[in-house]
């Protein structure tokens, strides 16, 4: 099944593949992980560029890893699924380390944002739920309607760098309960002041950083940077496409903390953007940033 047929593209499919797959890399064995599995796009890359390559795909969706299974199918028996956060990658790869490869798009899919049904999107109305794994119990809506006002305004600042996140907090407090996501996108847009013709919607921000909560993204993200040298071969390559500037600083300072102390090589010294090519087809890709990194041979202790 093409890209187009599922309404999902994965944003700097090339460039990722570039940086993971190189030459230089010795791509070709071995074992990739793709951390946040989606619809299987990037996975699908890495088995089409890789004959005698396995792909362990983790995603805390069920439902993104199983369209990943069917799309998948023609690669059955390289491809190993893992249903959970990738904090627990160590998990998910034993017994195929260490890794040729490990890639994550930090992102959220179209197919996510259409289902009214996750909350994920202020333009559709349905619950404020927001899980990724929807095993889990935490929800946007305990957040929003049980959270103090002083704890929402941090987090919307911390996560989103909401400008008008104190506004926005008051706003909420005095509009419960919030029934819907409508209806938080009403409160929002409401308290924040119309200056000249915004960018985004109001509600952007507010949306992405209960999303953040909700998943303890930069929890997992920290935890993946941690892990992922000790789980990488030599000459293993890591690849990050992140979306939020909070996400960017924590790669990029991660990346650099371990070139310093000699366990990586930087790839990208600098931070790469999608083409403009992209941007105008994929416009949500226009805020992707992609770092990669490189595996040396020193010794790193497995925490």
């Amino acid at each position: 099944m093409t890209e187009a047929a599922t309404g999902h593209y994965s944003v700097m499919a090339d460039e990722m593949e570039g940086y993971l797959l190189s030459e230089a890399s010795g791509a070709g064995h071995g074992a990739y992980c793709d951390c946040t599995a989606g619809e299987g796009g990037y996975a699908r890359r890495i088995l089409r560029r890789t004959s005698g390559s396995t792909v362990i795909a983790i995603d805390c969706d069920r439902a993104a890893l199983d369209r990943c299974r069917r799309r998948l199918s023609e690669f059955r028996g390289r491809v190993q699924y893992f249903h959970g956060s990738f904090s627990k990658i160590a998990d998910a790869t034993s017994g195929h380390l260490p890794l040729a490869g490990i890639v994550a798009d930090l992102g959220l899919s179209r197919l996510q944002l259409a289902d009214a049904e996750r909350g994920f999107s202020f333009r559709l109305e349905g619950p404020l739920d927001m899980r990724f794994d929807r095993s889990q119990e935490l929800r946007a809506a305990d957040l929003v309607n049980r959270g103090g006002e002083r704890e929402l305004a941090n987090l919307l600042f911390r996560l989103a760098d909401e400008r008008f996140s104190r506004r926005i907090a008051r706003a909420v407090m005095r509009a419960r309960p919030v029934r819907d996501t409508t209806h938080l996108a009403q409160i929002v847009a409401a308290a924040v002041p119309r200056r000249g013709h915004r960018r985004i919607h109001a509600a952007t921000r507010t949306f992405q950083a209960l999303r953040m909560a909700v998943n303890d993204e930069l929890g997992a993200l920290g935890a993946l940077l941690e892990l992922a040298p000790g789980l990488l071969a030599p000459g293993g390559r890591f690849v990050v496409v992140s979306f939020h500037s909070g996400e960017d600083r924590m790669v990029k300072h991660s990346f650099r903390r371990h070139a310093a102390a000699g366990i990586y090589k930087l790839l990208t010294r600098r931070v790469v953007r999608p083409s403009a090519d992209e941007v105008k087809r994929n416009p949500p890709s226009r805020s992707a940033r992609l770092r990669a990194a490189c595996r040396t041979g020193q010794e790193f202790p497995i925490k």
